[in-house]
């Protein structure tokens, strides 16, 4: 989830270009307020080291398909985004995703068989200019502070993404991940609204694990994931609430795109 694949570009990025001492010498990083790429989108991918943060805020489901990883429901239809305004501005006290936070910068691939990861940026993004105002991303020929600021944490990304991978693998493994679903019937409606379109962890299945199999999760950590994520789930219901007062709901029965 870290970097981009061979099909195409991650979630929010519009184009990729390496960063170049030599074609970018005069780029600088300009302060923007809000995040308008952000507005339109209602699941963002999360690391594990985020889930004790983020199960305050957001229901953590995985997606479907056969490489799920996990995701922040910052909306339950797409297009649905409860927590930023139209220009991407936070409406309340929220934890922030560090996906979200890396935009436009990650490292990535250049040539598909190589190990190596270069310092990438998207250049359609707000954030980053070819002059004006803002912190210089070089200096002298050298990466500036700013740089050397992002590319630490863009590396600490990557590594959150590789223990992300290994949580997912463990899950696979145990068959724990089942198809989710929920039903919210508001009063006076004459139908539920049907979430489907995501992967849970089956609380039958955990019960069910042997016990050598709930040790390892338990002493590498992983089970305390497991529950962020199942106690987590009861922010679904707040979240359709929060939509259903401000006018967001589908007519239609809606499906969940995890």
């Amino acid at each position: 989830m870290a970097s981009a694949p061979p099909s195409g570009l991650p979630l929010f990025y519009n184009r990729l270009e390496p960063l170049s001492s030599s074609q970018h010498a005069d780029f600088v990083l300009r302060r923007v307020e809000g995040a308008r790429f952000l507005a339109n989108t209602h699941a963002v991918p999360l690391t594990v080291e985020e889930f004790g943060l983020a199960q305050r805020f957001y229901p953590i489901v995985f997606s479907v398909g056969p490489n799920p990883v996990p995701l922040a429901l910052m909306g339950l239809n797409e297009g649905v985004n409860m927590f930023v305004d139209a220009e991407g501005k936070l409406t309340g006290e929220t934890y922030m995703p560090a996906y979200v936070r890396r935009y436009p910068f990650m490292l990535a691939r250049l040539q598909q068989n190589s190990e190596e990861l270069s310092l990438c940026f998207d250049p359609t993004a707000e954030a980053v200019a070819a002059e004006g105002e803002g912190d210089r991303l070089f200096v002298d020929g050298q990466p500036s502070d700013a740089t050397r600021g992002i590319l630490g944490f863009c590396e600490q990304f990557e590594q959150a993404g590789q223990r992300t991978a290994a949580f997912m693998k463990e899950l696979a493994d145990l068959k724990l991940l089942i198809d989710g679903e929920v039903a919210i019937q508001p009063e006076g409606a004459p139908q539920p609204f049907v979430y489907r379109g995501f992967q849970m962890v089956s609380e039958e299945k955990l019960r069910e694990l042997r016990g050598d199999q709930a040790r390892k999760l338990i002493q590498n950590g992983l089970l305390a994931l497991v529950y962020a994520h199942l106690f987590s789930l009861s922010l679904i219901r707040d979240l359709f609430a929060r939509q259903m007062e401000a006018g967001q709901v589908p007519q239609q029965q809606p499906t969940l795109q995890a």
